[in-house]
């Protein structure tokens, strides 16, 4: 990747000072300021994050599941717990990036399990290419209102936090777009993880959780249209690679001819047979972080719900979102000679070396996408996208994934 030197001009623009927030429980206590913590904890995350901003907390009246979420790094949930301070971080922060201290032009991978981001990425009405630019990694940049910009706190308890940007980009069809956005991140109790989900948290299992509503509104004077393009919400979840992490992705069967192929799995190159597996209703993808690779599915086949377990780290992680099986998808592919409008609802991802050899993570993503916003002046679209993280026992935890995924975690386990 291509770096430049951090300036006093991007600072200004983006990376900013941090903002303090007075909102009673979303300061880090001195407590947890004077203690040291072991690398892969939450405690450890929480005294790293803070000497980079003035973080909220979401925090559970027994302080055991907790969310870290930033404002200055575009209202990120950066990482959360299930087990308190000393129980295991979630998410992935990229500490040598952070360490670095350089600014990239063409993404700032500073990690978070769960961000906000705008698509399509490439493709006729791409924001991350100029018009007219060959779709190719050196004309590719992220826009800075997602990238490196800090976002307005409108509101910040224990329980949830709500955030704004307005901003304006242009697409590769030469139009601007005047977006503005507003963010909510709420913590969920354990009584509603069961509720919403419709299981029981038996004893020996942690959890925590948290439901993100995310809304775009259309700022311009003009209707976005097939003309103008038009953008899509797109939420991205980052969370740390193992040997044994394996993706489970359950799926509507059925014909092709009415619902459309089971996977994409040739984003990066086809994915091959030994990382991943169709059992007929299930999609299994091997999460290691050591090959690129990345799928996608439409919205007629997702089930609204995808998964990803680590037995080393005894970790359950489920998302669910909002899809409309007959709703327009917008096409994310580096390719303005593709249909701009057949896309996917979910994507997964594996990190892995590039041809070079560098690596960003190692992470793996869960992700998803609204339908295609063609809003009219002042019209609103929004998209849910929820993030459950269970701790505890293969046997604790397997009930959980037999419910909700359609297969134990001994099967994915062992699938590879």
């Amino acid at each position: 990747m291509k770096l430049k030197t951090l300036n006093k001009s991007l600072l200004a623009a983006g990376i900013g000072a941090a903002m303090l927030l007075s909102c009673t429980g979303n300061n880090k206590t001195s407590d947890t300021m004077k203690k040291e913590y072991e690398a892969g904890t939450f405690g450890y995350d929480l005294n790293y994050l803070s000497e980079k901003d003035s973080l909220i907390v979401l925090k559970s009246d027994n302080g055991k599941a907790q969310v870290i979420v930033s404002a200055k790094y575009q209202a990120k949930v950066f990482t959360s717990t299930a087990t308190g301070e000393e129980g295991k971080s979630h998410g992935f922060v990229n500490y040598k990036f952070f360490d670095a201290g350089i600014v990239d032009e063409h993404m700032n991978g500073f990690g978070g399990e769960n961000r906000f981001w705008l698509g399509p990425e490439g493709g006729q009405y791409s924001i991350f290419f100029e018009p007219g630019k060959e779709q190719i990694f050196d004309h590719w940049h992220t826009p800075n209102a997602i990238d490196i910009e800090e976002w307005d706190v409108n509101s910040a308890t224990d329980a949830e936090a709500t955030f704004t940007k307005e901003m304006e980009l242009k697409n590769y069809q030469g139009s601007s777009l005047k977006i503005a956005v507003e963010r909510t991140i709420a913590l969920l109790p354990d009584s509603e993880i069961a509720r919403t989900l419709g299981i029981d948290l038996h004893e020996g299992v942690s959890a925590v959780a948290y439901s993100t509503e995310n809304r775009i509104t259309n700022r311009n004077d003009y209707e976005w249209t097939k003309e103008t393009g038009t953008v899509c919400i797109w939420m991205l979840d980052m969370f740390n690679p193992s040997d044994s992490a394996v993706t489970v992705i359950p799926y509507h069967t059925g014909d092709e001819s009415r619902l459309g192929n089971v996977v994409t799995s040739d984003y990066f190159g086809e994915i091959p047979p030994e990382r991943l597996i169709d059992d007929s209703g299930t999609i299994f993808f091997k999460t290691d972080g050591k090959k690129r690779g990345k799928l996608g599915m439409n919205a007629k086949r997702t089930k609204l719900i995808a998964g990803n377990y680590d037995p080393i780290s005894q970790r359950l992680t489920v998302v669910t979102f909002g899809a409309d099986p007959e709703a327009v998808y917008l096409n994310q592919e580096w390719n303005p000679e593709r249909e701009p409008l057949t896309g996917d609802a979910l994507n997964a991802y594996n990190d892995g070396p590039l041809d070079d050899g560098s690596i960003m993570g190692p992470f793996l993503e869960l992700e998803s996408s609204s339908p295609a916003a063609f809003l009219k002046p002042d019209e609103s679209l929004s998209h849910m996208h929820n993030v459950y993280h269970f701790v505890g026992s293969e046997a604790a935890l397997s009930p959980i994934a037999e419910q909700l995924l359609g297969v134990s975690l001994e099967k994915v386990k062992t699938i590879f």
